[in-house]
């Protein structure tokens, strides 16, 4: 019997660079990650249907309805939402998924979903977090004050996941994620059951 995929989810204040660290696991991993829905607008050189769906509020609201999503949240003043069945239809293939997503996004899953692997992402210093998010030249003046006072709120919620990673080196930071996930397929726990068991009938 096939074991089911494990799903790993990565998540972190705004500016901790998370997506950047995704991007640079799914480099040299054959993890599949999930693309999330969302109403904001495509920031530079993001395109639709590999960074995001980048669709309308009302499309959004109609996806809630149908019970579309893995999980949803709105983030300010904009919906992210995770589709629901690409998601399982992956996993039930025996393949690892990441979910690059928010906090709020996060714990929803961890509810319905509490076997999954929470690795949270923590900037170096919360100076480097204001310079980084500052660095994308995307924020007003008012916008960055508000992402950075959530920005505290959140790293309170570090509590609430399995592993922390600080992202002060990309590549550093790749290893230690790529070492946790090892780890956690070698967890007896998370073995198929069937495959002890043939191992102890054929010793």
């Amino acid at each position: 019997m096939m074991s089911k995929g494990q799903l790993i989810v990565i998540s972190g204040p705004s500016g901790a660079g998370k997506g950047t660290v995704c991007k640079a696991i799914l480099e040299k991993n054959n993890f599949w990650v999930s693309v999330s829905a969302t109403t904001r607008s495509p920031r530079k050189d993001e395109i639709d249907g590999i960074n995001y769906y980048f669709i309308t509020k009302e499309e959004f609201l109609q996806k809630i309805e149908k019970d579309d999503f893995l999980e949803y949240a709105e983030v300010y003043g904009n919906f992210y939402g995770t589709p629901k069945s690409e998601v399982l239809k992956v996993l039930d293939s025996g393949r690892d998924v990441i979910l690059e997503i928010d906090i709020q996004g996060a714990l929803k899953v961890k509810t319905a979903y509490p076997n999954g692997l929470f690795i949270f992402i923590l900037p170096p210093s919360m100076e480097e977090l204001k310079n980084r998010i500052t660095n994308r030249g995307s924020e007003t003046p008012e916008s960055l004050i508000t992402r950075f006072t959530s920005a505290h709120k959140e790293i309170s919620f570090v509590s609430k996941y399995d592993y922390a990673v600080v992202n002060d080196t990309v590549s550093i930071a790749c290893l230690k994620i790529k070492s946790i996930i090892i780890a956690e397929r070698c967890r007896v726990d998370r073995m198929n059951g069937d495959f002890l068991k043939e191992e102890i009938i054929n010793e």
